[in-house]
């Protein structure tokens, strides 16, 4: 079997298009198999599915959160066998991995139908590799702690994820830190914490933010690691020690993919990093654009798997 797409009903895009599972099913005919999992468990069985089936190329419809547990999930299943090749078909309201990779735009059928056009020309399709990060087991491309998970809080509180309302809660984040406002209070809580890592100890202190990725993008084209292109193998971490005030004064140098001031942020190429919080009550973190809570005051984040992706 040469393709195997992974269809998450719930991703934004997939939503509004309820039939689109089954003309994939159609577009793909013998060359494939299209799974629509409703839980954690049937993504499992599809997971382990495929793998009898012997895909070669695991497609997945969904945006950031849906790439990152299905990967965790296959990866599961196949243990030190290698993965499938991975395209990732969007779909979601967020694609920031894809966006990152400069993977080509458009609607998951679509972009399944030139998937399958280019595997039968040349069953040898070109790959990128790409390193991911593993979160407590959970793989992914994207982590953090802090104002990271603080502002996707705020991003899904303000209604309908998508584009246009990311760039709108930027505005608003960066106008009430101007006024000083409620959500400015709100963005500048930060996470106190020390961060062990092997390349040495930042001590505690309270952050603005900790938080790592394997690819430069964290969304709105913001680029805050942007070290990782050139350090395969490694995780870029990134700690901001100044305030809300701070950090938005250096957005145009993220933006443009460059360091922060030196007294603003500190940054490191890792493969291993430990934080110890002092709070209590649950630790807050993001993974690809999922906000989730961690019950210890204790989190490791390493190096993850490499996956080859489609071009």
């Amino acid at each position: 079997m040469a393709i195997g797409v992974v269809f998450n009903p719930r991703a934004g895009r997939n939503r509004r298009d309820p039939f689109a599972a089954e003309r994939m099913k159609r577009l793909l005919g013998d060359h494939g198999v299209v799974s629509a999992p409703a839980s954690l468990d049937e993504l499992s069985r599809a997971a382990e599915d495929f793998r009898r089936q012997g895909i070669d190329v695991l497609a997945i419809a969904g945006g950031d959160g849906t790439n990152h547990v299905t990967i965790t999930h296959f990866a599961a299943v196949y243990g030190d066998s290698p993965l499938p090749k991975l395209a990732l078909l969007r779909g979601g309201t967020m694609n920031t991995v894809a966006d990152s990779l400069s993977l080509p735009r458009g609607k998951p059928e679509g972009l399944l139908d030139r998937l399958l056009r280019k595997y039968l020309e040349k069953p040898a399709i070109d790959t990128v590799e790409q390193w991911t990060l593993s979160v407590e087991g959970q793989l992914g491309f994207l982590w953090g702690l802090g104002v990271v998970q603080q502002f996707l809080r705020e991003y899904y509180d303000m209604g309908a994820p998508s584009p246009k309302t990311a760039a709108l809660t930027l505005a608003k984040g960066i106008g009430s830190t101007f006024m000083r406002g409620e959500m400015y209070q709100r963005l500048n809580e930060g996470v106190r914490c020390e961060v062990e890592h092997d390349a040495g100890l930042w001590p505690e202190r309270n952050w603005f933010t900790v938080a790592a990725g394997t690819i430069p993008d964290i969304g709105l084209g913001f680029k805050p690691f942007h070290r990782a292109p050139k350090a395969p193998g490694f995780v870029n971490l990134l700690g901001i020690t100044t305030n809300a005030m701070g950090f938005v004064m250096d957005l145009p140098k993220v933006f443009r993919g460059m360091p922060m001031r030196e007294d603003r942020a500190q940054d490191a190429l890792v493969t291993r990093l430990t934080v110890r919080a002092k709070q209590d009550g649950p630790l807050r973190y993001m993974i690809d654009g999922d906000v989730r809570t961690h019950d210890a005051n204790e989190m490791t984040v390493s190096i993850g798997r490499r996956v080859a992706i489609v071009r």
